[in-house]
């Protein structure tokens, strides 16, 4: 090998790669292994902005109204008849909003996708709309149906939260189960697969919840995901049409000085949303591990 004069002794193709390359491979492995400094810092900064404020909620949600502390709070969730039934309402109303979008955003997802994909700009437009749309101004809309019904819709719509509040959930959380889905949709070869099993003898009904639904299903549960963290959350529509779901009896519950109680709710609903965000991250490595072993 030549030596190229000029270049310390290093030939042509070598010192090319360190100028290129920058410093030599263990010392690139070594810098790679070592953290900077400013990432640790951003790193530290971001964990106490986050973790410190729900520590802190924690702490206030062990406070008991002698004083002491303990988890008397957290036992309200079953020995208060309230906040016992707030909470089942409240689940309901996710359960059948968070099926009702599916059922709804998936077939629609797909059929843009492979018979009108012009129409997405459009769908995209639309589903963007309840953002756009403050909630308290469809809460003051709602509030005003629901005074000036004529009383077959109050007695078929307004009598119960779960026939009342579910259809408007279901209009806020389509942003994201759009969203969400349409993801999904689009990291698969969904012209491929409908065709396959369109050719192989299948309905549109079978193609749709045997071949796309569990290639999509990541997408599909975090979009229900989302709609119960919605729903658990949700406060404006259901106190101004006067419905006590779980949100609006933890503001009853600050209302009436038991904010240990309220923070200890709370802290409930937190857990509960990471517990369903935790399965879903499970769920989708568990389905990445089955794709790549079938691939192997």
């Amino acid at each position: 090998m030549s030596v190229t004069p000029g270049l310390g002794g290093l030939g042509a193709s070598e010192w090319i790669a360190q100028e290129v390359g920058g410093a030599p491979e263990p010392v690139r492995r070594r810098r790679r292994g070592r953290p900077r400094l400013w990432r640790v810092t951003i790193f530290a900064l971001a964990a106490i902005f986050f973790i410190g404020p729900l520590l802190a909620a924690f702490k206030y949600s062990l406070l008991e109204r002698s004083g002491s502390y303990g988890f008397a709070n957290y036992g309200q969730i079953i020995s208060n008849p309230a906040v016992r039934t707030s909470l089942l309402k409240s689940l309901e109303i996710a359960g059948a909003a968070s099926i009702i979008v599916i059922v709804l955003m998936l077939p629609t997802v797909v059929w843009v996708r492979l018979r009108q994909p012009k129409l997405t700009p459009t769908l995209e437009l639309v589903t963007l709309l309840p953002i756009v749309i403050p909630p308290v101004v469809m809460a003051a809309g709602l509030e005003e149906l629901q005074l000036n019904a004529p009383q077959w819709m109050v007695s078929l719509v307004f009598n119960h939260p779960l026939t009342a509040l579910t259809p408007f959930y279901v209009v806020l959380a389509m942003p994201f189960c759009y969203r969400a889905i349409d993801t999904g949709v689009r990291a698969i070869d969904l012209h491929t697969l409908v065709d396959a099993s369109r050719n192989l003898g299948a309905s549109w009904f079978r193609t749709l919840l045997h071949v796309v639904l569990p290639n999509v299903q990541t997408a599909v549960l975090g979009a229900m995901f989302l709609t119960v963290a919605l729903c658990l959350g949700e406060v404006v529509i259901a106190s101004l049409m006067l419905y006590n779901t779980f949100p609006v009896e933890l503001v009853a519950l600050n209302l009436n000085s038991q904010l240990g109680v309220s923070v200890a709710m709370s802290m409930i609903t937190l857990a509960f949303t990471f517990l369903l965000l935790f399965t879903l991250s499970f769920l989708a490595q568990r389905r990445h591990g089955r794709t790549t072993a079938r691939a192997l």
